[in-house]
């Protein structure tokens, strides 16, 4: 029998953390060269350069960093220094080899990440919250590990954004919690892109903590 190979479409598809741990078990040696490369997956890039052009500094937290793909703009933006957090402990492998962290934390945001209060003057996430994946409810438990003042750029599947209730989510926390929030619109895909999703977008959400 010939196991599937995994694609965008199986990742689309998760439905537990368990799904998410082995499909990117099997995914972390391909992933740059065989998805990112061939693709032209460029949100990792619109993402970093968004938290830089917002003012964001470290200590940063790479959230679902994957491979480090969004972690390399930041260290060759200057941004540092940077910890990565993942569920996959082999995507988190593939990214310390980039030599560009100071520490991997391998944690499910449903569960929180294991790191003090106050840890990080800035949080980024890049193709995390999309379809299969997570939802708005997981962000509570990353402003709890900023300071106050730290810089947000969290990249959002448009299509994810408008089904999974994140806009009322923010205007919540813009009551508050948050400041300065604005959700630029990106396309995820280069030109190269290839395949139903080559035209897909994401809303990039920069806000504070207050």
């Amino acid at each position: 029998m010939t196991t599937k190979q995994p694609d965008l479409e199986s990742a689309y598809s998760l439905k537990t953390p368990d799904d998410s741990r082995r499909l990117y078990a099997a995914w972390a040696d391909d992933y740059d060269r065989g998805f990112a490369v061939q693709q032209d997956y460029r949100l990792h890039i619109e993402t970093a350069r968004a938290f830089v052009g917002a003012g964001g500094q470290g200590p940063v937290l790479d959230v679902g960093a994957g491979t480090g793909l969004c972690g390399m703009v930041l260290a060759e933006e200057g941004v540092g220094p940077i910890d990565a957090t993942d569920i996959s402990a082999e995507m988190l492998a593939k990214a310390m080899k980039k030599d560009i962290y100071r520490d991997a934390i391998e944690a499910d945001l449903y569960e929180g990440v294991p790191a003090p209060e106050g840890s990080y003057a800035g949080i980024v996430s890049s193709g995390t919250f999309t379809h299969g994946h997570v939802g708005p409810e997981v962000i509570d438990g990353l402003l709890r590990i900023a300071r106050h003042g730290a810089q947000f750029a969290l990249s959002i599947n448009t299509k994810h954004f408008e089904t999974m209730g994140f806009a009322a989510f923010f205007d919540d926390l813009a009551r508050g919690r948050i400041a300065s929030l604005s959700l630029p619109e990106v396309a995820i895909y280069g030109p190269r892109g290839e395949g139903p999703h080559r035209h897909d977008t994401a809303r990039i959400a920069l806000f504070e903590k207050r």
